[in-house]
């Protein structure tokens, strides 16, 4: 005997109990009545045990039958109700979003719209995981999760959600004590505070309007992994900062930092939802990601 219970066989068996027919079972089932009366023959072999005995015009259980059918009949009912359940929940938006986003974007910029979200859905809820490192959604359980990057190959699926620029920074005190760089290679004489979770790992590459590029690897007394951290001594003037708008953009419109290199680009990024491959998403994540979508296509502020 196979280590698994022939389900199948056991589900078709309840379906011609309940109906009193292989034929009706059959029509309900969608199978052809070879298909049933196989099925039934399978688990009478496997069993050791007649199940019905059968005339052209009288179908009844033996003993045997009769003690198995109670049992088959709730596994039918439990496997219906099984389904049932799990296409409520990919067909309704009901239940929890195990969501990954990095922790200043998270705050500043997603954490906000949660309140509009969880009212229109009150059947959903959200799990917000908030970390600038790059999480396994798929080994850590995770529904989905936003990605600001170049994202690199994966079997992830990816919906781009909206660009994100980055701007090189630095105060006005520091450039009046240390100069202003006009060349990314100038960098290399500056002092830079760096990233810990680039996706080219301290490394600032920069392209011009001519196709030049250039790639430096700047150097200074702070490091971080969260780029909200650099901040603090970013507006003391001790360095030079590469940041993505959502954190910058604000001291560029204060004037408490100025942008540098203005004629060099780093290499744009996005916000991108992410999600793990396989099958349809339930609708609690469909939701989410269409919410997400609609909010950032209005070029909400970051």
């Amino acid at each position: 005997m196979s280590k698994l219970p022939d389900f199948e066989a056991l589900a078709i068996f309840a379906k011609v109990v309940e109906l009193r027919s292989f034929a009706a079972a059959s029509a309900e089932l969608a199978l052809s009545k070879a298909t049933v009366s196989k099925a039934v023959s399978r688990l009478e072999e496997r069993l050791g045990a007649r199940l019905f005995n059968r005339t052209s015009r009288r179908l009844a259980l033996t003993d045997a039958g009769q003690k198995l059918s109670e049992r088959a009949a709730r596994l039918l009912a439990d496997g219906e109700a099984a389904e049932n359940e799990a296409l409520a929940q990919s067909t309704t938006p009901r239940g929890l979003v195990r969501l990954a986003v990095p922790m200043t974007f998270g705050i500043k910029t997603v954490a906000p719209l949660l309140p509009e979200f969880l009212k229109a859905y009150p059947e959903v809820s959200i799990d917000l995981h908030l970390s600038d490192a790059t999480v396994d959604l798929i080994g850590e359980g995770f529904d989905a999760g936003l990605r600001i990057a170049r994202l690199p190959d994966s079997s992830l699926i990816a919906r781009r959600l909206c660009g994100m620029p980055r701007h090189t920074v630095a105060a006005p005190s520091y450039l009046k004590k240390h100069g202003r760089p006009t060349h990314p290679m100038h960098l290399a004489e500056h002092r830079c505070f760096g990233y810990a979770y680039l996706s080219t790992p301290n490394v600032w590459q920069y392209t011009n309007a001519a196709g030049e590029q250039a790639s430096v690897r700047p150097a200074g007394q702070l490091r971080v992994n969260n780029g909200e951290a650099v901040m603090p001594a970013l507006l003391a003037g001790l360095g030079i900062a590469d940041l993505p708008d959502f954190i910058i953009g604000d001291a560029i419109a204060r004037g408490e930092v100025e942008v540098i290199l203005k004629g060099w680009k780093q290499p744009e990024g996005a916000v991108h939802l992410v999600t793990p491959p396989g099958g349809p998403r339930p609708a609690r994540v469909e939701v989410l990601a269409d919410f997400l979508a609609k909010h950032f296509a209005r070029g909400r502020k970051m």
